[in-house]
């Protein structure tokens, strides 16, 4: 059959697809989230029970705008797999359940996993004269959930951009397409996660200044969402850099600016060769995703590729930069909760950190202010917290870059990290830190 006419013959209303779904089935939603398809799930409340939904954590996510985790909780129970802002609530309150990622930074699910997936709700281009469909700006693991999906939901956004890379899907694999419902929201004022962005501050510029010092020209570059790291392309001083290369999870501000003016060409790069890699773009102002937006410097994989340390490692002199919550004195990174507190997600820091101890000539950073809620509480701890998450182990732990300055780990005793850190750690917190370093290192 013409796609066209399966194309055609695939195409329904949401309400009409979502008669799919059955009681206790796993449905798996990707992020930017399907909200036509969210919503209709939703008004088959009374029809259908025990629904587990995996949302992807994003602010399009519509199930909460629905309110339906309050009002039906005998119908739907909800998994995340990065906690952003929107749902920090529910997992504090424990009516969302945390499921843990992978090596990849997402969550292993699908054929031969654990929890195999029922329904797959994912928002997609419209079909291009081939009849492939694109993922948009996200992939992560699209394109493998869609196909070992028993059922593949697809809602049709014309405002979804195309990329190169493996970032399709064909007609032939959606069993029905719904027509897009706008959120409504205006474009521009989160970051690629969904976040508000604030932009930096003073301090935010300081860290990125040195942890631009740490690059090198033609090093090949991750830098992670959030925090202090995001804005190390824009405020670390790479645009007086030379032959720079990107290989990352996501594609912060700052990025595809750097390829504008020839600063990020990749020609150094010992695969992917003049090319962009990553998982996710699109992070930057609306300038920068129309100049990524099928360009064919910039090539868009599955997590399974671009967040492989075996991939990572491959290109020479990766530095990896990414954010954390809090570090300990033997190096020990935190950034994903405080305690049991859960405040975001792995996503690919450790991928991305043995990636680079792996890489020939690489580094590893972690870019963090040295104090947290107006400098009441120090990032610089003696000691995580019981039930803190170590999302990077001591042992991959390289710089450590504060405003105070550079901490650099790798190769030191215990008690050399300390004081490393303590000279980073804000002034007012390091005749503590220095105090309760002596006590746990020194006889």
């Amino acid at each position: 059959m013409d796609w066209k006419e399966e194309y055609k013959k695939r195409l329904v209303s949401a309400e009409d697809a979502v008669q799919a779904v059955k009681s206790n089935d796993y449905v798996v939603f990707a992020q930017p989230e399907a909200p036509a398809l969210g919503l209709a799930l939703v008004s088959r409340v009374g029809d259908i029970s025990g629904i587990r939904i995996m949302g992807g954590g994003g602010s399009d996510l519509p199930i909460y705008d629905a309110g339906w985790y309050d009002s039906f909780p005998d119908a739907f129970s909800l998994e995340t797999s990065y906690v952003l802002p929107l749902i920090r609530d529910l997992i504090a309150q424990k009516k969302s359940d945390f499921i843990v990622s992978g090596l990849f930074g997402v969550p292993d699910i699908g054929i031969g996993m654990p929890k195999p997936i029922d329904v797959f709700m994912v928002q997609i281009s419209p079909p291009d004269e081939h009849g492939f469909c694109s993922f948009g700006n996200s992939l992560w693991m699209k394109k493998e959930w869609a196909r070992s999906a028993k059922i593949v939901m697809g809602e049709v956004n014309s405002n979804i951009i195309r990329t190169y890379g493996d970032n399709y899907i064909h007609v032939s694999e959606v069993d029905y397409f719904v027509e897009h419902t706008p959120t409504g929201k205006v474009p521009g004022g989160t970051d690629i996660l969904g976040r508000k962005t604030t932009g930096p501050g003073e301090l935010e510029k300081t860290v990125a200044g040195y942890v631009g010092t740490i690059v090198r020209d033609g090093d090949c570059l991750e830098i992670g969402v959030g925090g202090t790291a995001e804005w190390v392309a824009q405020f670390g001083g790479l645009e007086k850099k030379h032959e720079l290369g990107w290989h990352s999870e996501n594609t912060v501000r700052g990025i595809g600016t750097l390829v504008m003016n020839g600063v990020m060409t990749g020609s150094r790069k010992t695969i992917n060769v003049g090319k962009c890699v990553a998982t996710a773009v699109g992070g930057g102002s609306k300038e920068e995703m129309d100049f990524i937006a099928n360009n064919p410097i910039f090539e868009v994989y599955s997590s399974s590729y671009a967040l492989n340390p075996r991939i990572i490692c491959q290109n020479d002199n990766v530095v990896a930069i990414n954010s954390a919550i809090a570090v300990d004195l033997t190096g020990q990174i935190a950034a994903e909760s405080v305690g049991t507190v859960m405040t975001s997600g792995s996503g690919g820091q450790l991928s991305f950190a043995i990636g680079a101890n792996l890489s020939r000539g690489g580094r590893s950073v972690v870019a963090i202010p040295s104090t947290a809620k107006g400098g009441q509480l120090s990032r610089i701890i003696p000691i995580l917290e019981p039930g803190t998450v170590v999302s990077t182990p001591r042992t991959l732990a390289d710089h450590v870059v504060t405003e105070y300055g550079i901490a650099r780990l790798k190769g030191k005793t215990q008690r050399e990290r300390a004081m490393e850190l303590v000279a980073v750690a804000h002034p007012d917190y390091r005749a503590q830190l220095k105090k309760e370093a002596e006590r746990l290192y020194w006889p």
